[in-house]
């Protein structure tokens, strides 16, 4: 057992399991609530009778039905109220992750204790509160978690008001709100000690599974959300006017649709009806024949989801690797952020926990793509070599092209991928946790298998500058690997190599595309051990 139940004296939750079984005595009081699950295979309004032993009775025309708090959530008057209990842990922010996946990788923590957990859905859907029990013959309480999930802004509200003692946010915090924290004596929120990538994400544009367009094309996806296109039939659909599917101005996931999309804010859009989470964004455009919404990867559910087409003609369907090396279009992480001045003991441990390989399951569970590493083929009949075999390119460079090529047939290329802060040298905050998870897969491999950290950029400036560039970076990146892995990886070969601006990953018009383009790949014998994803 943990030493951790020993870090608090709070006696609240002595047995949370009791408190909520004797909470809701079974009286029908004739009010109306309706239960829901997340992922939308649960939908139901009835009366509610009782709530007990952590189960919703509810009377329906069907009959009087018992439904594990665990997995809906209510909605109405009569819902059970958990506002008096006090928290030993408070979590505010986006929905995407409070809703989607926090609560599985708390039960994921009360198994990495040894504890049982009971998890309840609150209110109106939007909070969730969780007891861990240590499994001992005295029923030791260890926390209880409260999650209030709303929007990313109210992440950062709520630290700055000390409100919460994490953060959850699905986009990178603004440098105001960081200066503004910082401020108020919070410390330094990008640090790598209070900023936690938990996931990756793609939002995914959806349409109503029996609409017949397949692809659509940035372009036309921005004049859809701007009222310059307003039927189907001007993007190969029906004639059929298109209903347009919003989020609120909070939500973090608006925030990284509009910049991947417009690179600014999206404009109120008059004739937009408003999705105030992604479950309820996915309903939504399942029951309406013309909608088009956009949502997490975890909560597509029930929808069709759309190939996009770049600038450069490139479609772009979410998949898991994509997601991991962050190289689909509409890509975002999962952060969450504590307070330095505010962190307990538990609120620490838990976030080490939600941070280490062994949270990732839960993570891909819950329908988000975990940071673990993934491998895929490289081959000649891999979509990847199909590219660069009908990229157009200079004579000049046409060497480099065939060289890449005639790696890729002996190397398989892994998930992680490293990139740099803006106009910076310095590697990002994800490359703290993938040194760390790239070591572990790597100490793995056979003796003598051969590692290639293989640089890349974009298409600014001369060719041979960007060459040298990437060979820089490369090194970089092998010294930074090296230094954190010690003898771990000591019996591999460790190569470098750089291609520059050859085989772009997306097109170099946009910031964020020629972000997505400067990286550091790592490459893989294709005959070691472990064999290559498809």
């Amino acid at each position: 057992m943990k030493n951790l139940r020993r870090l608090k004296n709070t006696s609240f939750l002595c047995g949370m399991t009791l408190v909520a079984a004797t909470l809701f005595p079974a009286s029908s009081n004739g009010e109306t609530i309706n239960l829901s699950s997340q992922d939308g295979s649960v939908n139901i309004t009835g009366e509610f009778v009782a709530f007990e032993d952590n189960i919703y009775l509810i009377r329906t025309p069907l009959g009087d039905l018992r439904l594990s708090a665990e997995r809906v959530r209510c909605s109405g008057a009569a819902c059970p109220s958990f506002e008096s209990i006090e928290a030993d842990v408070t979590f505010a922010g986006s929905d995407t992750i409070g809703l989607g996946v926090l609560p599985l990788i708390i039960e994921g923590y009360a198994v990495h204790l040894d504890a049982e957990s009971t998890v309840v859905a609150t209110g109106n859907g939007t909070e969730t509160v969780a007891s861990l029990v240590g499994e001992t013959g005295y029923g030791e309480d260890i926390g209880a978690f409260r999650i209030t999930a709303s929007s990313s802004g109210d992440a950062f509200r709520a630290l700055l008001g000390s409100e919460a003692e994490i953060g959850m946010s699905s986009r990178r915090i603004s440098s105001q709100e960081a200066q503004t924290l910082r401020a108020a004596g919070a410390g330094d929120m990008t640090a790598p000690t209070q900023e936690h990538i938990v996931a990756v994400d793609s939002i995914v544009v959806i349409t109503h599974p029996d609409n017949p367009v397949d692809s659509i094309s940035m372009a036309d996806l921005a004049k859809i959300y701007t009222g310059r296109i307003t039927n189907w039939a001007q993007v190969g659909g029906p004639n059929r006017a298109i209903k347009v599917i919003e989020r609120q101005d909070e939500a973090g996931t608006r925030a990284v649709f509009a910049d991947r999309v417009f690179g600014a804010a999206i404009r109120n859009f008059a004739g937009a009806e408003i999705a105030f989470d992604n479950a309820e964004m996915a309903n939504l455009v399942s029951a309406d024949e013309g909608a088009i919404g956009y949502t997490g990867f975890a909560f597509q559910r029930g929808t069709k989801p759309v190939t996009l087409v770049n600038e450069c003609g490139l479609g772009m369907l979410p998949d898991a690797f994509s997601a991991r090396t962050e190289e689909y279009a509409i890509q975002r992480r999962m952060y969450l952020y504590n307070r330095a001045d505010l962190t307990s003991p538990l609120a620490q441990d838990f976030l080490d926990y939600a941070m280490s390989p062994e949270a990732d399951e839960l993570v891909a569970k819950a329908g988000f793509i975990d940071l673990g590493v993934a491998r895929r083929s490289q081959a000649a009949d891999s979509e990847r070599a199909r590219q660069m075999r009908t990229t157009q390119v200079p004579n000049s460079e046409r060497r480099y092209v065939s060289a890449m090529m005639e790696a890729m047939e002996t190397y398989d290329r892994l998930s992680t991928t490293f990139r740099f802060r803006t106009g910076s040298s310095q590697l990002d905050e994800r490359a703290v946790v993938d040194m760390e998870r790239l070591t572990a897969y790597l100490e793995t491999q056979p003796p003598g298998t051969s590692v290639k950290l293989v640089g890349f950029t974009d298409s600014v400036g001369k060719f041979s500058n960007n060459l040298r560039l990437a060979t820089g970076r490369a090194a970089q990146v092998r010294d930074a690997l090296l230094a954190h892995a010690g003898n771990r990886i000591a019996d591999l070969k460790l190569e470098t190599a750089a291609f520059g601006e050859i085989a772009p990953a997306a097109c170099n018009i946009s910031d964020s595309g020629r972000a997505i383009n400067r990286r550091v790949e790592v490459w893989i014998e294709a005959d070691s051990a472990t064999p290559a994803a498809s």
